[in-house]
């Protein structure tokens, strides 16, 4: 089979989230900017995946015009892995990080759905040969709201809807107070910071987050791979998670010891192929993996794929939000905080073309 094209398609949605759309990009977010990679072959079958593209869309698709597609058209399929590996190498002068790793990423994810099409399994089939779990549990990842009312408000919505597990991005400590009296006290609370606290601050408000009963504290501090000082918050009761911003395996064998909790995302860590390195990492150390996943496209479903081929995974993230359209057309949404994990061919994602025709940039 012979990749005859590689094509990236930019895509922006605009989602509503009941907030004011400030506090975690730079200008209000209110638009889920991704950049599908679609990836043709010589006998019909197309693949696809996803790169990272929040806010950096065309720098993306920029980096798949120029170093991805060359790299593969007229190339056989083979081995995703090792076209993976001989794209790294290859791309190596311009970035082990950012965009240069999410477009491999994107490419990466629609190898391996074109490899598990070709072989007629869904992608976790093809990884290990039998998929681990049909469901998932997943949190409900809140927005930064920046408001007591409005925080107090969707925590209790998101645990109405059956969620075991609330994810809140809010930085001061009024909001996460509300969030745990608005919620069951059995539901677990997580929240992430996003690099916004110091390391001092960290210290002085750790022992309240234990006594909230906090699951992890994520990214507290800059720079987030300052991976001592992680290692020294972990020490203070409640666990450490990092790894959104992390790429390849190489940096996460530095990043697994520091924290708790190890957080690739794999629209952005180099793809299924990295991200399955990383799985064996977590099961050398004997830890679990909350992987990133705010995506409703490619993304979105290889992690869920990602999900059924190990056990090392605990939750799926599930960005709580209401976008304008889903790429794949259907809203693969939670039902009572599960998700049905799809056992369709590849990844399990086809495009509604009438969405990518609408959104398309």
């Amino acid at each position: 089979m012979k990749i005859t094209a590689v094509d990236a398609i930019p895509l922006s949605i605009p989602f509503e989230d009941g907030g004011a759309g400030n506090g975690l990009m730079p200008t209000r977010w209110d638009r889920l900017d991704m950049v599908l990679v679609r990836i043709s072959t010589d006998v019909g079958l197309t693949g696809w995946g996803e790169a990272f593209g929040y806010f950096c869309r065309r720098s993306v698709v920029a980096q798949i015009q120029d170093l991805v597609a060359p790299a593969l058209v007229g190339r056989e399929l083979g081995d995703p892995a090792a076209l993976n590996d001989e794209m790294q190498r290859r791309f190596a002068l311009f970035g082990r990080y950012g965009v240069t790793i999410f477009a491999l990423s994107g490419a990466d994810i629609a190898l391996w759905d074109l490899k598990a099409k070709a072989e007629g399994v869904d992608l976790a089939t093809l990884l290990v040969g039998k998929r681990v779990r049909e469901h998932i549990d997943a949190y409900a990842s809140l927005v930064r709201y920046a408001d007591l009312e409005i925080v107090s408000r969707f925590s209790e919505k998101a645990c109405e809807e059956g969620y075991r597990c609330l994810k809140l991005h809010e930085i001061t400590m009024p909001e996460i107070r509300a969030s745990r009296r608005a919620i069951d006290p059995k539901m677990e609370l997580t929240i992430d910071v996003n690099c916004s606290w110091t390391e001092a601050f960290a210290l002085q408000v750790l022992p309240e987050l234990r006594e909230l009963n906090t699951l992890w504290l994520e990214e507290p501090i800059h720079p987030p791979e300052d991976w001592d000082a992680l290692r020294r918050l972990g020490a203070h009761g409640v666990a450490i998670s990092a790894g959104e911003n992390a790429c390849t395996a190489m940096e996460f064998s530095r990043l697994m010891p520091a924290v708790n909790y190890a957080q690739p995302s794999v629209t952005k860590v180099g793809g299924v192929t990295e991200f399955m390195r990383i799985v064996d990492l977590a099961r050398a150390h004997d830890a679990m993996l909350m992987p990133h996943s705010p995506y409703f496209g490619p993304g979105y479903y290889a992690t869920l794929q990602l999900a059924a081929a190990t056990d090392r995974i605990g939750y799926f993230e599930h960005l709580y939000i209401e976008p304008a359209a889903f790429a794949g057309g259907e809203p693969l949404l939670p039902q009572q905080g599960q998700l049905q994990i799809p056992t369709r061919p590849g990844i399990g994602f086809e495009p509604d073309l009438s969405v990518l025709e609408r959104f398309a940039i």
